[in-house]
Formats: structure tokens, C-alpha cells, sequence
């Protein structure tokens, strides 16, 4: 979030569970929240990560672009999906048949889940994007994301590097690429459950690995971002 440490306090003292009004709040996207709640998490002492993918309760028969935030319960012993985004406002419009702080793993669909519907020709890669931007490139993307992730390196959803933006499309990715990313996607599709795995191939590859500096699609066009 591109705002200065402790500017949520100035705007309203009161504690960060406290519901704040419109003017008291701080403008961010889903990833940001994601972020955030993952944050609040670890610093508890709870295993917690963020999850780039995309939303089914957003829009009828589309898959949103989007990210949540996935916690370790011990007690139940598996990984939960939560929205952190969804206020009560949010919630009453959307008419969430689900309680936010368990999100189905059918309404949330990790990168590469999305990766394996597309591919397996389960769904249309048309109906996976934002905006005007859809289509098989744009779950691939969502693919690498994920994986960064899931490896601690959250970046912005408008972020390049590696395999996320390839020039000529898809159609133009080798067979071996394409095998691997359809491996990664079957590793990463869940709950990562074989995560030292997918830590290995993260580790060895410039086409998973976040480099030292990244191609930033900004609203003036893309700049490098050192990190």
C-alpha cells in the first residue's frame, strides 16, 4: 500500500478492530487487505499466506481477479480461505451465500486451479480476468503470482516478470514450458501441501523466482522497480 507507516491511526486513534467510517479508512485493493490480515496473522504467531487467483462471487459466471488471505487452523487441521475485504457493505450486496472468514475453495480459486480448468477445458479462459483483460495469459499470470506468494514475495497484481507477460501469448510458450507450468499449477492449486517442492523449483527458476528488478505496469506506462 503506497501510504506512510501509521496513517490509518492519525485518521481515527482507536483500535484496528474498531469499524471505521468511509472518511476514516484507507483506500486499498484486494491484495492489499490480503496482505495486511496475512501480516496481522504471522505477527500472532499463526501461519498465514496470500492467495492470488480469482473470485466467483463477484459477477454471474466470471472469475474475478482477485487475492485472499489463507491461515493455518491447527484445530481443524487445514489451510482457511478468508476474504478480508468483505465488510458488511460488501457482503449485503454481493449476498454472500458464504461466511467470508471460510471461503469455499469452489468460490475462490487459486492461480493454478484456474490454471487446470482452463486447461483441462473444465472453463473458458475468457471468463478468467478483470476489466477488459481476460483470457489463458491472464491465469498464467495469476499461476506465477501465486507461487511468489506462497514463497513470501507478495507483489502487486500489476507487477511483470519472468513467465508472468510473455510477448506473443501463449501460443508461443514451448512445450516444456507449458508442462511446467501445468506441474507447478497441479502443486500449487490447493492448499500446497507439497510446498517444499514447489519451494525447489521457485528457488531454481527465473521463470517463478522474483528477480531483483521487475517491470512495473503503471498508470504512465511500465517502469523497473528495484526490490
Amino acid at each position: 500500500m503506497c501510504i506512510r507507516d501509521g496513517h490509518i491511526v492519525e485518521l481515527d486513534p482507536r483500535p484496528l478492530a474498531a469499524p471505521r467510517q468511509p472518511a476514516s479508512r484507507l483506500v486499498g485493493n484486494c491484495r492489499d487487505f490480503s496482505l495486511l490480515l496475512v501480516g496481522l496473522l504471522r505477527h500472532q504467531g499463526v501461519p498465514a499466506r496470500a492467495r492470488c487467483g480469482f473470485g466467483r462471487y463477484f459477477l454471474p459466471d466470471h472469475y474475478e481477479d482477485h487475492w485472499v488471505g489463507e491461515y493455518w487452523n491447527a484445530a481443524a487441521g487445514r489451510w482457511v480461505l478468508v476474504d478480508a475485504q468483505m465488510d458488511a457493505l460488501q457482503r449485503g450486496v454481493l449476498q454472500l451465500p458464504f461466511d467470508p472468514l471460510d471461503v469455499p475453495r469452489d468460490q475462490f480459486i487459486t492461480g493454478g486451479h484456474a490454471w487446470q480448468l482452463c486447461r483441462s477445458g473444465a472453463a473458458d479462459p475468457e471468463t478468467f480476468g478483470i476489466h477488459d483483460m481476460h483470457g489463458l495469459w491472464f491465469v498464467r499470470g495469476n499461476v506465477v503470482r501465486d507461487v511468489a506468494a506462497l514463497n513470501k514475495m507478495e507483489l502487486l497484481p500489476w507487477d511483470s516478470w519472468g513467465l508472468v507477460y510473455v510477448e506473443g501469448g501463449d501460443e508461443t510458450l514451448p512445450a516444456e514450458t507449458l508442462a511446467g507450468l501445468d506441474e507447478m499449477a497441479a502443486l500449487s492449486g490447493g492448499e500446497a501441501a507439497d510446498f517444499e517442492r514447489i519451494r525447489r523449483v521457485y528457488e531454481s527458476s527465473n521463470q517463478w523466482r522474483v528477480p531483483p528488478i521487475i517491470t512495473s505496469f503503471t498508470p504512465a506506462g511500465p517502469v523497473s522497480v528495484p526490490l
